[in-house]
């Protein structure tokens, strides 16, 4: 598992003769994972590792001058916390640029090449892990440790999964000049601004914001445009409210090139947030109503950009179990498919001659960097082939069926390697989590994995799931637990009555929403001999104001002192009907989840326990929704195999 090297953040040089990307690898002697920056020539040909500390280098970006290959990093250096190192491209190491004492996270370069756009919040001073935090001094012979500060909050949304709880002022703009070294503020905090862009000419700087009333309890994000110097207003390029639609933060505002117009990524209304698709929208700078492009196209997209000559729109298309780069002419029109196949291309980058660089993985190879040429995929980097070359690796096909309800539901099944035609065997139901995600053609370690431990691996798209569609995703808004179960239950009808799965020895688990999922399906269908369930909920009621989805259960399913008890018993089903699971269940998650907090999984072991169904809960120290900690992970990996193995293998079924 930590083998497998983690590519990303492709970004091609000025003059396109390199594309500089990220490699994640884990160190597992010392338990921590460290991201370094690498560069590969476009011809593929030149491989080179820049960075070789032992702390993360991430957000690699070329100066627009070629000079200069920057990045970020909380390495050692003048400042402490995360800062913008300088790498100087004729020679020479790393020096750090700026000296900042908030929290950064992002930056672009000024098309000029003399400053930076800074995305930054305020430190907290109750957070150790802020390196440029007042931490309460620590304890010393003789003297106590400093009280931290009492954590005082007044916000609608006051938790936020990793960052804790939200006491802190929102994110601002900032502008370092990178001669002169000087940080000056381009944006207040009431706005939390994010996700900026430079306009061609460097003048002004779109960016989103939330704003309008009650804007923080619809997430409302409108698009703004402020001029890049100190004290310039910002003003509002956009109008949503929020409730019928918004802004999204799925990708930034990009300029046309002729700095006259922006293209973003409009959301439908609060009360499908959780399920939003998003769409390809344009308006003018000087303001007006948005136009959405590419309107027939009932997808999902993301990363919009112009084209280099303004003609048309380059994004991401998720569809059908595969997502794809596409292009759309911006006076509208037809969608082009840029490539074909089952493969999954996550991101892009577009040099100043059109070129593409793009990151692609498929059912057997994890993302590595591409050059899109003529519609094919040319390989510019082969950081996973040597490891991948010792493994035999699972057949993944697709496959259809019918729901009870008459819906089509589409998956993928992964076959163990030397599978043996009319053998039927042990089934794994892996689902995914989201809802608004799905299981498509991309290397799955996990899916590999348990197939090479001798089992069929079912992923399910059930209703909720992207690609396929805005009505397909919507469906189970304030249903939670049906329509996605009767998808489940038709899919595993599916694998056992064409002769691939032993209906005797069926598993089933999932993370996040497929923890959810697991638990509402093994409290509906006792046919499953094994579960896991990781953070998960059964009981989301008791998550009322305890995990980060307050506007869910205020929007989307009303807040029960208005609209009853009724959906939320609906919802609720697996916790009020435990006593009707059967199945032995490992319920697992992180110490400090603020996503979908651990009570959730404390609550269904408890009452498993107390029916005496075999169980067993699993917390991993210091952890939030996703596990990071390297030795952590493989433990999850040892526990889940250890206990399908238990109740699924031959001669362990209960």
């Amino acid at each position: 598992m930590h083998r497998l090297p983690d590519v990303r953040d492709a970004q091609i040089s000025p003059e396109g003769k390199w594309v500089a990307y990220t490699v994640g690898t884990v160190d597992t002697a010392a338990d921590k994972s460290d991201t370094d920056i690498w560069m590969t020539s476009w011809d593929g040909a030149q491989h080179l590792r820049i960075t070789t500390s032992t702390e993360n280098e991430s957000a690699p970006r070329f100066s627009p001058d070629g000079r200069y290959l920057s990045f970020l990093s909380s390495r050692p250096g003048k400042s402490k916390g995360n800062q913008v190192w300088l790498l100087d491209r004729s020679g020479g190491e790393a020096q750090q640029l700026t000296g900042v004492k908030g929290r950064l996270s992002s930056y672009e370069w000024s098309p000029d090449s003399r400053k930076l756009l800074l995305v930054m919040a305020d430190r907290d001073p109750n957070d150790p892990a802020d390196s440029d935090g007042d931490r309460p001094a620590p304890a010393t012979p003789g003297t106590p440790a400093k009280a931290p500060k009492p954590i005082v909050i007044d916000r609608y949304k006051f938790k936020q999964d990793v960052q804790g709880y939200l006491t802190q002022a929102g994110a601002r703009l900032y502008l370092f000049d990178v001669a002169a070294k000087t940080t000056v503020p381009l944006t207040d905090a009431s706005l939390e601004a994010a996700s900026p862009s430079w306009s061609p000419d460097g003048r002004y700087v779109a960016f989103l914001a939330r704003s309008g009333e009650d804007a923080e309890r619809y997430n409302t994000l409108n698009v703004f445009v402020v001029e890049a110097c100190s004290g310039a207003t910002p003003r509002q390029v956009t109008n949503y409210d929020g409730v019928k639609s918004s802004a999204s933060r799925g990708g930034r505002p990009e300029w046309s090139p002729d700095g006259a117009k922006l293209v973003f990524l409009q959301t439908t209304g609060a009360k499908q947030a959780a399920y939003n698709m998003n769409r390809l929208a344009v308006v003018p700078v000087a303001g007006g109503e948005p136009r959405i492009l590419a309107g027939k196209l009932d997808r999902g997209v993301s990363a919009p950009r112009f084209s280099r000559d303004g003609s048309s729109i380059l994004f991401l298309v998720a569809d059908d179990r595969s997502e794809y780069p596409a292009r759309v002419p911006v006076a509208d029109g037809g969608v082009t498919r840029l490539i074909r196949g089952p493969l999954v291309i996550s991101a892009f980058d577009q040099g100043r001659d059109g070129r593409l660089a793009v990151l692609a993985a498929n059912d057997t190879k994890p993302p590595e960097i591409h050059a899109l040429e003529n519609s094919e995929l040319r390989a510019l980097t082969h950081h996973n082939d040597a490891t991948l070359a010792e493994f035999r690796l699972g057949t993944t096909e697709e496959f259809t069926c019918l729901s009870k309800d008459g819906t089509e539901v589409h998956g993928l099944m992964v076959k163990p390697p030397g599978y043996t035609p009319g053998k039927k065997y042990p089934a794994l139901l892996r689902i995914h989590g989201g809802p608004n995600g799905q299981d498509q053609h991309a290397f799955n370690f996990e899916r590999q994995l348990f197939a090479a431990h001798g089992y069929v691996v079912v992923a399910v798209n059930y209703r909720g799931s992207s690609g396929r569609g805005e009505r397909y995703q919507v469906a189970i808004s304030a249903d939670w637990g049906n329509k996605e179960v009767i998808d489940l239950q038709a899919a595993m009808d599916h694998v056992v009555a064409i002769g691939l799965a032993d209906p005797n020895r069926l598993g089933i688990g999932g993370w996040s929403y497929g923890g959810i999922l697991t638990d509402a399906m093994i409290a509906k269908d006792q046919r499953f001999k094994a579960a896991t369930s990781g953070a998960g909920t059964a009981f989301p009621l008791a998550l009322y104001g305890v995990d980060q989805y307050i506007m869910q259960y205020d929007v989307e399913i009303g807040p029960p002192w208005k609209v009853g008890l009724d959906p939320w018993n609906r919802i609720s089903y697996a916790f009020l009907h435990a006593d009707q699971i059967k199945t032995p269940t490992l319920f697992l998650g992180g110490e400090k989840d603020f996503n979908v907090p651990l009570v959730g999984g404390e609550q269904m072991y408890q009452a498993l326990r107390s029916l005496g169904v075999p169980t067993q809960l699993v917390v991993y120290p210091g952890q939030f929704h996703g596990i990071t900690r390297p030795s952590y992970q493989k433990d999850r990996m040892e526990r889940y195999l250890a206990w399908y193995a238990k109740y699924l293998k031959a001669g362990n079924v209960p």
